[in-house]
């Protein structure tokens, strides 16, 4: 069966192939349902077209979204947006804000905007096709301009492309390894992206916080890190990474954030955030 979604913004390259969809002369875009799975966010509050196979937003997203402390007016980055979960649990949660996406991938830019199409959130949730590696003056063309955003969320690349050996799912591979640039630049440009004051969040590999510390330098101040706890007792293998642009609060390590219980399951505050839509205080008692 195919879904053919309604895509008059984004036109499709000559012999660009796209791993989940073509776009057809009358501006629809074309996708295979195979390709596709229709998953539940925010205990079902949002449902999410994206790839059936490769890399698949889960609950890093979730937690990213639900991290960021935006204001009524206020402008969120999302950097490497993907099918836009990210963006969408935020401005789901949070009514007065707009949020824009930003993607390589022109395949997942297509899902990210039906997404907030099919969810009621296109008019404050924009996705747009371009790289961090772009100059600024290409970003600022698509209404992406350096020290613009109130705040700047990121899940960056896992891996360094020159370390692992790739996927063979392309788009998981791609969403999985840095291709044109690395975590110093994709750090560099997140923190140039904020306002003064704005702040800038990343949700990453426990084991890669030295190499994030070691990039965001002193980009940012009142830098803070929330483990994410598997179970009590585990080593966390996820970290949330805040900080604020020109400040000079000093470091905090929090004392973490444990998402399932030790019987099964997840824990109350878990699912506070994972089925009801809830924020995550950094600051936690």
């Amino acid at each position: 069966m195919m879904i053919l979604i309604w895509q008059p913004l984004l036109s499709a390259k000559p012999g660009k192939q796209m791993a989940t969809a073509q776009m057809s002369n009358n501006g629809f875009v074309v996708m295979n349902q195979a390709d596709l799975s229709d998953d539940g966010f925010l205990g079902c509050r949002l449902q999410i077209l994206q790839p059936a196979k490769g890399y698949r937003a889960g609950i890093d997203a979730v937690m990213l979204a639900a991290s960021v402390d935006a204001k009524p007016g206020e402008r969120v980055l999302d950097l490497g947006a993907g099918v836009g979960t990210a963006s969408l649990c935020l401005a789901h949660r949070l009514a007065d804000i707009a949020v824009t996406g930003l993607e390589v991938q022109a395949d997942l830019v297509v899902l990210a905007q039906e997404n907030a199409r099919r969810n009621g959130l296109a008019a404050r949730a924009t996705f747009v096709e371009g790289s961090v590696a772009e100059k600024a003056a290409s970003l600022a063309t698509k209404e992406i301009a350096y020290g613009s955003f109130d705040h700047v969320m990121t899940n960056p690349p896992f891996y360094d492309e020159e370390k692992v050996w790739p996927s063979p799912d392309a788009v998981k591979a791609k969403a999985h390894a840095f291709d044109e640039v690395n975590l110093k630049t994709w750090v560099e440009v997140a923190c140039a992206m904020a306002k003064p004051k704005g702040t800038v969040t990343f949700v990453h590999r426990a084991d890669a916080l030295p190499d994030l510390l070691l990039h965001v330098g002193k980009r940012l101040g009142d830098l803070t890190v929330l483990p994410l706890w598997s179970r009590q007792g585990e080593d966390a293998k996820r970290i949330l990474l805040r900080g604020t642009k020109g400040s000079r609060a000093p470091f905090t390590m929090m004392s973490g954030f444990t998402l399932h219980r030790r019987e099964g399951g997840f824990t109350a505050e878990a699912d506070a955030i994972l089925k009801e839509g809830g924020a995550l205080p950094f600051k936690i008692a």
